[in-house]
């Protein structure tokens, strides 16, 4: 038996916690890393969801979705570090709903996955937030939108305006390549 902050941990909880927590530690890193940009935060960021999470576990309903639950516990270890980090940026990347709306410009599909994440890293942090959860790591709009804390119309939104933004943006390295663009009616 283990000893932490006052409470026993028996071999069946830490047992359990490396069964349902650790498998996910290489998605979790993924997402950082593409959300803080820097491995070494990223890193760190993970480290930190996987002690909050230990530290947690027994509020942890098993056969629940633990990979969502250690998602969400990320995004506010990112957010708090974000506020500490930055904290004179904060409100100034403002919202995708101030973004004017444009038709989306057709991918082509010779657009290597160097470039499709360069563009990604280009995006603004919710909407890198809402295509790596909905889009790289196949969450349910749902389950999107309890990781993030925001309503599900939200991340709906969310979603459709990063992919339109992200498509526009592979628009134009298609053009670099010389493919013409195409009318979606067509």
């Amino acid at each position: 038996m283990t000893v932490t902050a006052g409470n026993p941990i028996t071999s069946h909880e830490l047992d359990r916690f490396e069964a349902e927590a650790l498998p996910h530690m290489n998605d979790l890193f993924r997402t950082a890393a593409r959300l803080l940009r820097d491995q070494t935060k990223a890193s760190d960021a993970v480290q930190e969801t996987y002690l909050l999470a230990w530290k947690t576990f027994d509020r942890y309903q098993a056969r629940t979705n633990c990979r969502a639950w250690l998602h969400g516990i990320l995004f506010n270890v990112i957010r708090h570090e974000r506020r500490k980090w930055f904290k004179w940026m904060v409100g100034l990347e403002g919202d995708l709903a101030d973004l004017p709306l444009r038709a989306p410009e057709p991918v082509p599909s010779r657009i290597t996955d160097g470039e499709i994440l360069a563009a990604l890293d280009r995006s603004s942090i919710q909407s890198r937030e809402v295509l790596l959860l909905v889009d790289v790591n196949e969450f349910s709009y749902k389950e999107a939108s309890e990781i993030l804390g925001v309503p599900i119309g939200t991340v709906m939104s969310r979603v459709s305006r990063a992919r339109a933004i992200l498509r526009g943006q592979l628009a134009g390295v298609a053009r670099g390549y010389g493919i013409p663009n195409k009318s979606r009616d067509r």
